[in-house]
């Protein structure tokens, strides 16, 4: 199989719904002549029957990124069934509901905490565990929502992104000398699951029917998934701590 990622082992996170970004992103990266492997948490069953869904068969770990051992044991069971990677897409993130639609000013830090050991203390915590199956350097990236701005309904997963694209440039940094690239995809909504947990969703989502220049659907993640596919391969070989937006051009936009 020929294409844009052949020949790359990637490991690709948050497979939870067909509707989702890394779904769409595990489907095209397999079309485009990549070998991947999966990790899902906290239901593993439900993503092997996704996963049945890709073009081609693949295995699906275990892997809660808050636990040391799941991330300690992670190389070497990456490496039973690909032997390396080329490549990591981080799409996790979660937020307890009281940190969600509308109770910033009320959230307990033990939510907040827990939003951003999820969401963006993670992507440094996956990137160190794969690390060592990086040696011949590759490419990171993570998912994000334009953390320049405070959304409606968003609270606490936005400070939380916003920490993640800080994690991603220094990333970025300290790991440029062994070759590996880490970089983000800022999307606009889509009706995933994770979509679906925030209180209130629509009303943000309504800012991309006024808004977007390019015609924006909440109901096709492939754009998105095309942009993690694109940082992933071999075309942006000098790219990192970078912010690509596939969000119709709302970021463009002033009032």
């Amino acid at each position: 199989m020929s294409g844009i990622l052949a020949g790359k082992r990637i490991l690709i996170t948050g497979v939870l719904m067909e509707s989702s970004i890394a779904f769409h992103t595990a489907k095209l990266a397999q079309e485009q002549g990549a070998e991947i492997i999966l990790t899902a948490f906290p239901r593993p069953t439900l993503t092997e029957r996704i996963a049945k869904k890709l073009p081609k068969p693949t295995k699906v770990l275990e892997l809660d990124v808050t636990n040391d051992e799941h991330l300690g044991r992670l190389a070497d069971l990456v490496r039973e069934e690909l032997g390396s990677l080329d490549g990591i897409v981080h799409s996790i993130g979660f937020a307890p509901q009281d940190a969600l639609g509308g109770n910033f000013l009320n959230t307990p830090f033990e939510s907040v905490s827990t939003a951003m050991h999820v969401s963006a203390f993670s992507l440094k915590s996956l990137t160190m565990a794969c690390l060592p199956l990086m040696q011949e350097g590759g490419s990171v990236v993570g998912l994000t929502f334009d953390a320049q701005f405070a959304w409606p309904q968003y609270d606490w997963m936005g400070p939380a992104k916003a920490a993640l694209e800080a994690t991603s440039r220094y990333l970025a940094r300290d790991l440029g000398k062994q070759n590996i690239r880490c970089n983000l995809i800022s999307a606009g909504p889509i009706g995933s699951m994770a979509a679906k947990s925030i209180p209130g969703f629509s009303e943000l989502a309504r800012v991309w029917d006024e808004r977007s220049p390019l015609q924006w659907d909440m109901a096709d993640p492939e754009p998105t998934g095309r942009g993690v596919v694109a940082l992933l391969s071999d075309w942006f070989p000098k790219t990192t701590g970078e912010i690509v937006h596939v969000d119709g051009g709302v970021h463009i936009m002033g009032a």
